[in-house]
């Protein structure tokens, strides 16, 4: 998942695969990948080509001489967190003028480097919170900006947006229409509504509040 594919909400899947020939996890007697019940990508590997950065890769050789491989060069090294990717989370990418979080249902989706994940409880709330006009005001006072001034979700600015505790009720009343989106009985454009709603509520801001964030 490329940062530029993730939307609000969403994303656009570019039909690309990232080949995880990991090593495997001890603890859980997960074996490493096996790269030859893949001869096509074994091939590829042993001989070189194009990347799809462009770049070339020059085969074998040239994975024989990391110094962070598994218990063989085909393999990454070890990763205790490897089954974190596979789980539920949300992901964003950095470069964007807007706030656009989305939600990975089913664990399909490995960020690359222009995007990044987060996991943990109470994620779906999280999500609204981080796509939500407050969340985008809060950022504008804590975010860095590129060289043509694109806002930057960087992790560690974004580790400083508060995010205002929903009570029990809120919560639950946060949860079913966000089922709703999940399911499609729920337009995207509708759940933002109603998160942003939602959301003023939490924060308990008042009318010129709302209207002095929805200016920006």
């Amino acid at each position: 998942m490329r940062g530029r594919d993730v939307k609000r909400y969403g994303y656009d899947w570019a039909g690309l695969w990232l080949i995880n020939t990991h090593n495997g996890l001890k603890n859980k007697r997960i074996k490493p990948v096996d790269i030859n019940d893949y001869p096509a990508i074994k091939e590829w590997l042993d001989n070189g080509g194009v990347a799809y950065s462009g770049k070339i890769y020059n085969g074998f050789l040239q994975i024989k001489k990391r110094s962070d491989q598994g218990d063989t060069p085909y393999n990454l090294r070890n990763c205790a967190y490897m089954e974190d990717f596979s789980k539920p989370k949300i992901v964003w990418g950095e470069i964007s003028d807007k706030s656009k979080f989305a939600f990975d249902f089913l664990g399909e989706y490995i960020p690359e480097a222009t995007s990044f994940y987060m996991k943990g409880e109470c994620i779906e709330y999280l999500l609204s919170a981080l796509n939500s006009c407050v969340s985008e005001w809060l950022f504008s006072k804590v975010g860095t900006t590129t060289g043509v001034g694109t806002i930057r979700w960087k992790k560690y600015t974004i580790e400083q947006l508060i995010v205002a505790k929903p009570s029990a009720e809120q919560q639950n009343i946060h949860l079913a229409a966000f089922n709703d989106l999940k399911i499609g009985k729920m337009s995207i454009k509708d759940f933002e509504y109603f998160s942003n709603k939602l959301m003023y509520d939490i924060y308990k801001l008042t009318s010129d509040e709302i209207q002095y964030i929805e200016r920006l």
